[in-house]
Protein backbone atom coordinates (compact mmCIF):
# COMPACT_ATOMS: atom_id res chain seq x y z
CA UNK A 1 0.00 0.00 0.00
CA UNK A 2 1.11 3.37 -1.21
CA UNK A 3 1.42 6.51 1.34
CA UNK A 4 1.59 9.55 -0.22
CA UNK A 5 4.12 12.26 1.79
CA UNK A 6 1.13 14.90 2.52
CA UNK A 7 -0.93 12.08 4.13
CA UNK A 8 1.70 11.19 6.24
CA UNK A 9 2.77 14.96 6.96
CA UNK A 10 -1.53 15.52 7.99
CA UNK A 11 -1.18 12.30 9.97
CA UNK A 12 1.64 13.97 12.35
CA UNK A 13 0.31 17.22 12.90
CA UNK A 14 -2.99 15.53 13.66
CA UNK A 15 -0.90 13.54 16.37
CA UNK A 16 1.05 16.76 17.20
CA UNK A 17 -2.11 19.14 18.38
CA UNK A 18 -3.52 16.15 19.72
CA UNK A 19 -0.58 15.82 21.88
CA UNK A 20 -0.42 19.31 22.75
CA UNK A 21 -3.39 19.57 23.69
CA UNK A 22 -3.78 16.79 26.23
CA UNK A 23 -0.73 18.05 27.68
CA UNK A 24 -2.52 21.97 28.03
CA UNK A 25 -5.45 19.77 29.47
CA UNK A 26 -4.02 19.37 33.33
CA UNK A 27 -2.68 22.87 33.17
CA UNK A 28 -5.88 24.66 32.49
CA UNK A 29 -7.13 22.83 35.44
CA UNK A 30 -4.68 23.25 37.23
CA UNK A 31 -4.42 27.01 37.20
CA UNK A 32 -8.48 27.39 37.49
CA UNK A 33 -8.67 29.93 40.52
CA UNK A 34 -10.34 28.04 43.68
CA UNK A 35 -13.47 30.11 45.11
CA UNK A 36 -11.89 32.18 47.81
CA UNK A 37 -13.06 35.38 49.71
CA UNK A 38 -10.64 38.09 50.22
CA UNK A 39 -11.90 40.70 52.29
CA UNK A 40 -8.50 43.12 51.81
CA UNK A 41 -6.22 44.42 54.49
CA UNK A 42 -7.90 46.15 57.61
CA UNK A 43 -7.08 50.19 56.78
CA UNK A 44 -6.70 53.03 59.13
CA UNK A 45 -7.06 56.96 58.85
CA UNK A 46 -6.66 59.95 60.24
CA UNK A 47 -8.25 62.94 57.98
CA UNK A 48 -7.78 65.43 60.77
CA UNK A 49 -3.90 65.50 60.27
CA UNK A 50 -2.08 67.91 57.92
CA UNK A 51 0.26 66.92 55.87
CA UNK A 52 3.35 64.09 56.40
CA UNK A 53 0.93 63.07 59.90
CA UNK A 54 1.41 66.51 61.59
CA UNK A 55 -0.82 66.47 64.59
CA UNK A 56 -3.33 69.49 64.80
CA UNK A 57 -3.13 72.10 67.83
CA UNK A 58 -6.82 71.06 68.24
CA UNK A 59 -5.72 67.48 68.81
CA UNK A 60 -2.58 68.57 71.37
CA UNK A 61 -3.07 68.63 75.30
CA UNK A 62 -3.52 71.33 77.22
CA UNK A 63 -2.29 71.55 80.52
CA UNK A 64 1.58 70.63 81.19
CA UNK A 65 2.69 73.56 79.29
CA UNK A 66 0.95 72.71 76.07
CA UNK A 67 -2.11 74.70 74.74
CA UNK A 68 -4.19 73.01 72.59
CA UNK A 69 -7.55 72.02 72.91
CA UNK A 70 -7.14 68.19 73.84
CA UNK A 71 -10.00 67.05 71.06
CA UNK A 72 -9.24 63.23 69.85
CA UNK A 73 -9.01 62.89 65.88
CA UNK A 74 -11.48 61.56 64.04
CA UNK A 75 -10.71 58.12 62.66
CA UNK A 76 -11.66 55.62 59.68
CA UNK A 77 -11.17 52.05 58.83
CA UNK A 78 -12.17 49.62 56.55
CA UNK A 79 -11.99 46.09 55.86
CA UNK A 80 -12.33 44.34 59.05
CA UNK A 81 -11.28 40.55 58.85
CA UNK A 82 -15.08 38.14 59.16
CA UNK A 83 -15.43 36.98 62.53
CA UNK A 84 -15.21 40.76 63.81
CA UNK A 85 -17.00 41.18 66.99
CA UNK A 86 -15.88 44.45 68.29
CA UNK A 87 -12.80 47.19 67.90
CA UNK A 88 -10.33 49.16 70.42
CA UNK A 89 -8.45 51.95 69.83
CA UNK A 90 -5.44 53.24 71.11
CA UNK A 91 -2.64 56.28 70.81
CA UNK A 92 0.78 55.58 72.23
CA UNK A 93 4.10 57.61 72.26
CA UNK A 94 7.23 55.26 72.17
CA UNK A 95 10.04 58.51 72.17
CA UNK A 96 7.96 59.95 75.40
CA UNK A 97 11.15 59.85 77.72
CA UNK A 98 10.01 57.67 80.24
CA UNK A 99 11.46 54.35 79.36
CA UNK A 100 8.43 52.86 78.89
CA UNK A 101 6.80 55.23 76.30
CA UNK A 102 3.27 57.06 77.03
CA UNK A 103 0.06 55.88 77.11
CA UNK A 104 -2.58 58.67 75.55
CA UNK A 105 -6.14 57.04 74.45
CA UNK A 106 -7.16 53.58 75.60
CA UNK A 107 -11.16 53.03 74.11
CA UNK A 108 -12.32 49.55 73.62
CA UNK A 109 -15.80 47.67 72.97
CA UNK A 110 -16.40 50.00 70.06
CA UNK A 111 -19.47 47.92 68.42
CA UNK A 112 -18.38 46.25 65.46
CA UNK A 113 -20.67 47.89 63.01
CA UNK A 114 -18.88 50.92 63.44
CA UNK A 115 -16.49 52.37 60.75
CA UNK A 116 -14.28 55.01 62.76
CA UNK A 117 -14.85 57.76 65.70
CA UNK A 118 -15.96 60.94 65.59
CA UNK A 119 -13.69 63.87 66.43
CA UNK A 120 -13.63 64.44 70.22
CA UNK A 121 -14.90 60.78 70.97
CA UNK A 122 -12.12 60.22 73.03
CA UNK A 123 -13.60 63.07 75.25
CA UNK A 124 -16.82 61.48 75.74
CA UNK A 125 -18.80 63.24 73.19
CA UNK A 126 -20.37 61.03 70.36
CA UNK A 127 -18.42 58.38 71.66
CA UNK A 128 -19.73 54.62 70.41
CA UNK A 129 -22.94 53.22 72.05
CA UNK A 130 -21.44 50.94 74.81
CA UNK A 131 -17.34 51.74 74.62
CA UNK A 132 -14.84 52.24 77.53
CA UNK A 133 -11.97 54.61 77.79
CA UNK A 134 -9.39 52.95 79.88
CA UNK A 135 -6.45 54.96 81.61
CA UNK A 136 -3.99 57.00 80.54
CA UNK A 137 -0.53 57.99 81.74
CA UNK A 138 -2.04 61.23 82.42
CA UNK A 139 -3.81 59.41 85.51
CA UNK A 140 -7.06 59.86 83.93
CA UNK A 141 -9.49 58.10 81.38
CA UNK A 142 -10.20 59.47 78.11
CA UNK A 143 -8.10 60.95 75.18
CA UNK A 144 -5.01 62.93 76.43
CA UNK A 145 -2.94 64.88 73.54
CA UNK A 146 0.64 65.15 72.75
CA UNK A 147 2.50 67.04 75.32
CA UNK A 148 6.34 66.35 74.45
CA UNK A 149 8.99 68.34 76.18
CA UNK A 150 10.96 71.32 74.62
CA UNK A 151 12.47 71.38 72.33
CA UNK A 152 12.63 66.94 71.49
CA UNK A 153 12.90 66.36 68.26
CA UNK A 154 9.04 65.32 66.56
CA UNK A 155 7.20 62.44 68.66
CA UNK A 156 6.04 59.67 67.05
CA UNK A 157 1.96 59.28 68.21
CA UNK A 158 0.62 56.07 66.82
CA UNK A 159 -2.45 55.50 66.70
CA UNK A 160 -3.63 51.76 66.12
CA UNK A 161 -6.95 49.93 65.66
CA UNK A 162 -7.45 46.62 66.40
CA UNK A 163 -10.27 44.35 64.94
CA UNK A 164 -11.42 41.99 68.07
CA UNK A 165 -12.50 38.57 68.20
CA UNK A 166 -14.46 39.50 70.97
CA UNK A 167 -17.28 41.56 71.73
CA UNK A 168 -16.24 42.83 74.93
CA UNK A 169 -13.36 42.75 76.79
CA UNK A 170 -13.30 41.52 80.65
CA UNK A 171 -10.84 44.26 82.01
CA UNK A 172 -11.39 45.93 85.20
CA UNK A 173 -12.66 49.26 85.25
CA UNK A 174 -9.51 50.17 86.92
CA UNK A 175 -6.96 48.69 84.42
CA UNK A 176 -3.62 50.05 83.09
CA UNK A 177 -2.98 50.63 79.77
CA UNK A 178 -0.53 48.11 79.77
CA UNK A 179 -3.14 45.49 81.16
CA UNK A 180 -5.90 46.61 78.61
CA UNK A 181 -2.89 46.03 75.73
CA UNK A 182 -1.85 42.65 76.66
CA UNK A 183 -5.83 41.89 76.72
CA UNK A 184 -6.10 43.71 72.99
CA UNK A 185 -2.94 41.17 71.63
CA UNK A 186 -4.76 38.17 72.88
CA UNK A 187 -8.19 38.63 70.84
CA UNK A 188 -6.77 40.85 67.92
CA UNK A 189 -7.92 39.24 64.27
CA UNK A 190 -6.14 42.31 62.74
CA UNK A 191 -4.65 45.98 63.38
CA UNK A 192 -4.07 49.21 61.33
CA UNK A 193 -1.95 52.33 62.23
CA UNK A 194 -1.63 55.94 61.32
CA UNK A 195 1.21 58.00 62.78
CA UNK A 196 0.99 61.58 63.80
CA UNK A 197 3.99 64.10 64.28
CA UNK A 198 4.00 66.79 66.61
CA UNK A 199 7.19 68.69 68.74
CA UNK A 200 7.66 72.06 70.15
Amino acid sequence: MSISRTSIAVTALMLGAASIAGAQAPKAQKDKPKATHVTGHLKLTAPDFEAKGRVTLAHVFNGMGCNGQNISPALEWANAPAGTKSFAVTMYDPDAPTGSGWWHWVMYNIPADATGLAAGAGNGRNAPRGSAQGNTDFGTKGYGGPCPPVGNKPHHYHITVFALKTDKLDVPGNATAAYVGFNLNANKLATARVTGLYGR
